[in-house]
């Protein structure tokens, strides 16, 4: 059996569209929970404790279990080549194997649960040491109502990976609005008084209801959750496990960088972490919206060709899929310079999120747009390792970069004094790092087509730098000239910026003769005529 790869680009381009489209849903409901978020809590302490307890439980639901996250990948990628027929119900073996999966993770994150539980004060006083007594109190019982999440997160996992197998895109990418409605709704209807622990409450109740609502898919697909303690000498659960462990323990190293960012701000100001956790929420708004819609469909392909040996078919949907997240990306970096403090302005800046909060969220949004090309390129890249049951490489890589973000925050923070905008920027860099050493050691197992890829993206980025000269001299114009209303202000400098970037961007590419631009412009007319 051999991929046809016209046929897959096509599958893959609709499948794109579509998880955008809905991921674009999920990303805005988000928002509107943010925004409730910070009209009611703003940047201040009780954000902070709640953002910082979140740390831990978020690295099960949304980093371990979420997509593209560990349990995510090691389903998808060890299942995919145990159902070739996605018509049929799986067979005895594989639900047993499924069987095999599910309950070695709940007993897992039980028993991280029950520590997290009985030890909160202790977890948060190491990972916020700088902040008041008062602080690490409020983080510790945050956390303690958010013990539940770890064991939903690899479960979640799990069912996504199941259902991204059978092409059911839209349920695991429309799931997170459910936490987000919880939020939104508990925040609101909690009496002020009563706000403080409210957060928690209603993240852990998201989850749950996130859980109940993957669980009839799953079942109705013919996966049956019988108990099955069969965890030696099974092989296919060991293939599993040599890819998972690794992957959690990538993963595991990326939030040891966020408790080392957490550790340095605790020491810059009250409401630094929030600002920077919705610098990260503006950030993932496009950025995420982008990988997810790519990297979704196309890593069960890479999966099924690493099985095949297509070899040249993995070059060719890698450099594709990457040189369209390249293309997009850079007008995204170009908005956020020149227009990114008037978005979150008019996003969060009402309530108890003033001026001071707006700048503090746009200073480490801009160190953080530089890394937008390393991210996606790295996440790209990353998948394709985990088709060649390989997650062991991305760990050491990004276990090697802890040194370089600890030293990285030194010197921006207490030598530099760049506050904010240092412990992004140390995030960028080492965001390059990761991305260079992966993309030079995968030529151990292939060797990719690099020239290209980079050929192009030289062209984008010169087209990019003319979009951003111009877009920066029409947002200057319009501050001197433009008298409006503060909002429609705001909104209309967006627009008129966004326009003006995507005409000369897109023209200039057009111009250089760039190959992606092209074929998206032959599709684009296609779907016209």
């Amino acid at each position: 059996m051999t991929t046809n790869l016209s046929d897959n680009q096509g599958s893959v381009l609709r499948a794109a569209w579509i998880i955008a489209v809905v991921t674009i849903v999920s990303k805005l409901i988000g928002f509107i929970r943010d925004i409730v978020i910070a009209n009611y809590y703003g940047a201040s302490l009780v954000s902070d404790a709640y953002y910082y307890a979140y740390q831990i439980p978020s690295l099960s639901l949304i980093l371990l279990g979420g997509v593209g996250g560990p349990f995510h990948s090691a389903t998808v990628a060890i299942f995919s080549k145990l159902i070739p027929n996605l018509n049929d119900k799986p067979k005895p073996e594989v639900n047993k194997l499924y069987s095999t999966f599910m309950t070695a993770t709940t007993l897992f994150f039980v028993v991280l649960s029950v520590l997290m539980f009985v030890f909160p004060r202790q977890i948060m006083g190491v990972i916020i040491s700088g902040g008041s007594a008062e602080m690490i109190n409020l983080a510790a019982m945050h956390l303690k109502i958010m013990t539940p999440l770890l064991v939903i997160g690899g479960i979640v996992g799990i069912y996504y990976g199941i259902l991204i197998i059978y092409k059911q895109f839209m349920l695991p990418n429309l799931s997170p609005i459910i936490m987000s409605a919880a939020i939104i709704g508990i925040v609101i209807a909690v009496p002020s008084d009563n706000k403080g622990y409210a957060l928690a409450w209603a993240t852990t109740i998201g989850a749950i209801l996130q859980l109940v609502i993957q669980y009839p898919n799953v079942r109705r697909l013919g996966f049956l959750w019988k108990p099955n303690f069969q965890f030696f000498n099974n092989p296919n659960f060991k293939a599993i496990n040599e890819l998972l462990f690794p992957a959690i323990l990538s993963s595991t190293v990326g939030q040891i960088h966020i408790y080392v960012d957490m550790f340095f701000t605790s020491y810059i100001s009250d409401g630094a972490w929030t600002a920077i956790g919705y610098a990260n929420r503006v950030f993932q708004f496009p950025v995420g919206i982008l990988v997810t819609a790519f990297l979704v469909p196309l890593f069960p392909i890479f999966s099924r060709l690493v099985a095949e040996k297509d070899l040249e078919g993995i070059k060719t949907y890698f450099n594709k899929g990457v040189g369209v997240l390249f293309f997009a990306a850079i007008p995204i970096i170009v908005g956020i310079l020149t227009v990114g403090y008037d978005a979150v302005k008019v996003v969060f800046e009402r309530g108890a999120f003033d001026n001071n909060a707006t700048f503090m969220v746009t200073e480490a949004l801009w160190f953080l747009s530089v890394s937008i090309l390393p991210y996606v390129f790295r996440d790209s890249i990353t998948r394709v390792y985990y088709s060649f049951n390989d997650s062991k490489t991305p760990f050491l890589v990004a276990f090697s970069s802890i040194v370089l973000k600890y030293v990285l925050n030194v010197v921006f923070i207490r030598y530099l004094e760049m506050g904010i905008g240092g412990i992004t920027l140390s995030t960028s860099l080492v965001t390059l790092f990761n991305a260079c050493v992966l993309g030079a050691f995968i030529t151990k197992k292939l060797k990719m087509d690099y020239k290209s890829l980079f050929v192009n993206l030289f062209k984008m980025c010169l087209a990019g730098v003319v979009a951003f000269g111009t877009c920066f001299a029409v947002a200057k114009g319009f501050d001197g000239f433009v008298e409006l209303p503060k909002t429609i202000f705001e909104l209309s400098k967006i627009a008129v910026v966004g326009v003006v970037c995507l005409i000369v961007y897109t023209g200039l590419n057009f111009a250089l003769r760039m190959e992606y631009a092209q074929e998206l412009g032959k599709r684009f007319m296609n779907k016209i005529k």
